[in-house]
C-alpha cells in the first residue's frame, strides 16, 4: 500500500476471538446502548417539555444528553455489529466518519462541561448577577460556541489525519477508529503536523481543566462562607453531579489510553451520566416521573379505547 487512497477498509481490534465471548460482548454493549438511549432520552424529553426546567443549568444538561447519545452512537453500534457478524472490517469512509464524530462529540462535551462549571460559579459566587450574566441568549451563545469548537476541531483533525499517506497496513489497534491509531499507519513525517495539533488540543483541554478546578476552588470558598448548614448542603448538592461527571470523563479517558482496549472504555460513560444527574436532583426526578406517568396513562387509555372499539364492531 503506497498511500491512503489504496486502502478501502480498516480492520478494527476485536474484543474477543471466541464466538461465545463475541456474543456476550454484543449483548453487554446492547444493554449499555439501550440504557444510554433510555436515560438520556428521558432527560432530553423531560427538560424540553417541563417549563420548570427551562433554566440555564437544565439547558446545558439537555445539550450534554444529546452529546452523550451522539458519542455512544458513534462507536458502540459498529462494535456490536462486528461482534454479531464476526467481522473486523470498517470502510475507509466509515473510519473517517468515526474519527470526525468521536473528536466532535468529545471536544464539544468537554467544552460544555467547562461552561457548566462557569454556570455553577456564577450561580453560587455571584447569585445576584446570575440572571444578567446567564440569560437565555447567553446560554444559547455559550452552547453554540461549544458545538462550534467541537466541529472545527473535528474538521481540522480529520482532514489532516486522512490526508496522510498510509503504508503500514490497515489494522487499527482499537475497537473504533481514532487518530493515534491511524497515525501509526502513516509512512510520512507529515504525521508530526497532526501530532502538533494534538499537543495544541491537549493544551487547550488542560486549560479547560484548570479553569474547572479554579472555578470549584472559588465555589468551595463561597459555600464555606454560607452560615447555615442547610444552605451549604443545598449549594454542594447542585455541584456534585457536575463534579462527578467531570471526574468520570477525565478518569475514564485517561484510563482508556493507559490500558488496553476493554469494556471500561469511554463508551460506558453516556449510560452513567443520566443516573449521576438524576440521583440527587429532585426537580429532574419529578419531571421524569411525571413524563413516565403521562406516557403510561396515555398508553393505557389507547389500549382501552382500542378494546372498546373492537367490542363495538359487529
Amino acid at each position: 500500500m503506497s498511500n491512503g487512497s489504496s486502502i478501502t477498509q480498516f480492520l478494527l481490534l476485536p474484543f474477543a476471538d471466541t464466538r461465545e465471548l463475541q456474543l456476550w460482548h454484543f449483548w453487554l454493549f446492547l444493554g449499555i446502548f439501550l440504557a444510554a438511549l433510555l436515560g438520556n432520552g428521558l432527560i432530553i424529553t423531560s427538560t424540553a417539555c417541563d417549563q420548570h426546567l427551562h433554566t440555564p443549568m437544565y439547558c446545558f444538561l439537555l445539550n450534554l444528553s444529546v452529546l452523550d447519545l451522539g458519542s455512544i452512537s458513534t462507536t458502540v453500534p459498529k462494535s456490536m455489529a462486528n461482534s454479531l457478524w464476526d467481522t473486523r472490517a470498517i470502510s475507509y469512509a466509515g473510519c473517517a466518519a468515526q474519527v470526525f464524530l468521536f473528536v466532535f462529540f468529545v471536544v464539544t462535551e468537554f467544552s460544555l462541561l467547562t461552561i457548566m462549571a462557569c454556570d455553577r460559579y456564577v450561580a453560587i459566587c455571584k447569585p445576584l448577577h446570575y440572571g444578567t450574566l446567564l440569560g437565555s441568549r447567553a446560554c444559547v451563545h455559550m452552547a453554540a460556541a461549544a458545538w462550534g469548537t467541537g466541529f472545527l476541531n473535528a474538521l481540522l483533525h480529520t482532514a489532516n489525519t486522512f490526508s496522510l499517506p498510509l503504508c503500514r497496513g490497515n489494522a487499527v489497534e482499537q475497537f473504533f477508529c481514532e487518530i493515534p491509531q491511524i497515525l501509526k499507519l502513516s509512512c510520512s513525517h507529515s504525521y508530526l503536523r497532526e501530532v502538533g495539533l494534538l499537543v495544541v488540543g491537549f493544551s487547550l483541554g488542560l486549560g479547560c481543566f484548570v479553569f474547572i478546578v479554579g472555578s470549584y476552588v472559588q465555589i468551595f470558598r463561597a459555600v464555606l462562607r454560607i452560615p447555615s448548614e442547610q444552605g451549604r448542603h443545598k449549594a454542594f448538592a447542585t455541584c456534585l453531579p457536575h463534579m462527578a461527571v467531570v471526574s468520570l470523563f477525565i478518569s475514564t479517558g485517561t484510563f482508556a489510553y493507559l490500558k488496553p482496549p476493554s469494556i471500561s472504555s469511554p463508551s460506558v460513560l453516556p449510560a452513567v451520566n443520566p443516573l449521576i444527574y438524576s440521583l440527587r436532583n429532585q426537580q429532574l426526578k419529578d419531571a421524569v416521573r411525571k413524563l413516565v406517568t403521562e406516557c403510561v396513562s396515555a398508553a393505557i387509555h389507547c389500549l382501552l379505547s382500542s378494546a372498546k372499539s373492537a367490542q363495538c364492531r359487529p
